[in-house]
């Protein structure tokens, strides 16, 4: 009857995990029984060099070893890293590989031999272990979901969703269910979402969101929606359909679908070919909203001629016939043609600027002659005038002439609105420029229609 004796640094069998050597060792043994090591080795004649005898045994059918691709094809890196990347694969896909298969050879051995047969049955169990929807089988001693994840290798992560919990016990045809937390993050319409989800594939996160919607309404995503998520996370487009009406030009609206994000990729999309003039209104860069309109002004520039009337120049003579103020027409002159380009600039048909460039002149205008009269008035006649010298000496010290700038002007001190209102202005604008004569007739009309002097402040000198 042999014992497992051997010093293991003071470790209990079952904490032990599996070597990464490509051998059977002593240690693969210990953890492949686990805490029960010692009374299943009791049970048979057997010591553990002899097991591991017969477990390296031709007679025994075991899975080959198969090295990950990494591992296999990893060609990009220096001669040491991609040794050492080799050597560090090698020895995690060894005890990856014992952990799955190695229980079940050595409780196949322990039967074969025969005294730990019921033991070893009693003490192993097989679990069915589902990750992600794959499932695989797993031999355990473990009394837990956590032990039987141990063994099989698998670790639950901070955003990994497991059923049962790991300190649940489980049987022999027991079922764990783990399901693996990914990071996501959504750039919706430019606008970036992150979250974590458990789902394999992009169209369950969204329906996990609360975004499926998107999918069915035809939303654009930059990986298909039954691509799968990878574990290390990814970032994944999403562009929503959005009904778009489209002003262009002076075409007739139209409604457009369309997942684009900009008005830039909305332009590029349509295959609108936007001129040097040609502008979207709001720029290039404006995010689109299901519902929104797009307006593309259109500016059109042609060269115009344009055939225009010539009016005739005026030229004044003076005429010595006729009196002062006095005007006719000699001559009324001919218009002339001319021929005038212009440069029109017109937004959506609609004429919004014009500039000459050239003119012609077709046919040459003949100059419309007026003479102007210069011959004074006759002086008017008026009556008694030392009365009004009087009045003026009073007045204006005498000067027929005077502008003070206090808005009364002559001898007589006449305002314009006096002066205008009974006839000053056929002798001139205000009372300083018409002569003495003219002066003294305005100012007994004024006289006359009042009835006296009273109009002037000294007419008691009259």
């Amino acid at each position: 009857m042999a014992v497992l004796d051997r010093e293991l640094e003071d470790t209990a069998y079952g904490q032990l995990d599996f070597s990464d050597e490509l051998r059977v060792t002593e240690q693969d043994v210990l953890a492949a029984l686990g805490p029960d090591a010692d009374m299943l080795m009791s049970e048979i004649d057997v010591d553990v060099d002899e097991l591991i005898r017969l477990i390296n045994a031709e007679t025994t059918m075991l899975p080959p070893l198969v090295l990950p691709d990494e591992v296999e094809q990893d060609r990009t890196a220096s001669p040491q890293a991609k040794k050492a990347a080799v050597e560090e694969g090698l020895r995690e896909a060894t005890k990856t590989w014992k952990r799955r298969f190695l229980k079940g050879a050595v409780l196949s051995l322990l039967v074969t031999v025969g005294g730990g047969g019921a033991a070893a049955l009693a003490m192993n169990k097989s679990i069915t272990v589902d990750v992600d929807g794959h499932q695989q089988t797993v031999h355990s001693f473990g009394g837990t979901v956590g032990d039987v994840l141990k063994d099989a290798g698998l670790s639950v992560g901070e955003h990994d969703a497991l059923s049962p919990s790991p300190q649940a016990a489980v049987g022999d045809g027991g079922v764990i269910k783990l399901e693996r937390g990914r990071q996501l993050n959504l750039v919706v319409d430019g606008v970036s979402r992150p979250s974590w989800v458990r789902a394999t594939t992009l169209s369950e996160a969204m329906n996990q969101l609360g975004m499926g919607s998107m999918l069915s309404q035809g939303a654009w995503t930059s990986m298909p929606s039954s691509g799968e998520l990878p574990l290390q996370g990814s970032t994944v487009q999403v562009k929503t359909l959005k009904h778009i009406t489209l002003f262009d030009g002076t075409n007739a609206p139209r409604k457009v679908d369309t997942t684009a994000v900009t008005t830039k990729e909305f332009a590029s999309d349509l295959k609108l070919n936007l001129g040097p003039d040609d502008a979207i209104e709001g720029g290039l860069d404006v995010s689109l909203k299901n519902g929104a309109e797009v307006h593309v002004s259109r500016m059109g520039v042609s060269m115009v001629n344009q055939e225009e009337t010539i009016d005739p120049e005026v030229q004044k003579v003076d005429d010595p016939t006729q009196l002062q103020g006095q005007q006719s027409v000699e001559d009324p002159g001919t218009p002339g043609k001319k021929l005038v380009t212009y440069k029109v600039t017109k937004k959506n048909g609609e004429e919004v600027a014009r500039e000459q460039v050239s003119e012609k002149v077709l046919v040459e205008a003949k100059a419309k002659i007026i003479k102007v009269g210069t011959k004074k008035p006759p002086a008017p006649a008026i009556g008694d005038t030392g009365v009004w010298d009087r009045i003026a000496q009073c007045e204006s010290s005498g000067n027929w002439s005077i502008n003070t700038g206090n808005g009364y002007y002559g001898g007589l001190q006449f305002d314009r609105q006096t002066w205008n209102a009974y006839g000053g202005q056929q002798y001139a604008p205000t009372a300083d420029k018409a002569t003495r004569e003219q002066q003294i007739a305005v100012a007994e009309k004024v006289r006359d229609a009042r009835g006296g002097y009273s109009a002037w402040g000294c007419g008691y000198k009259a």
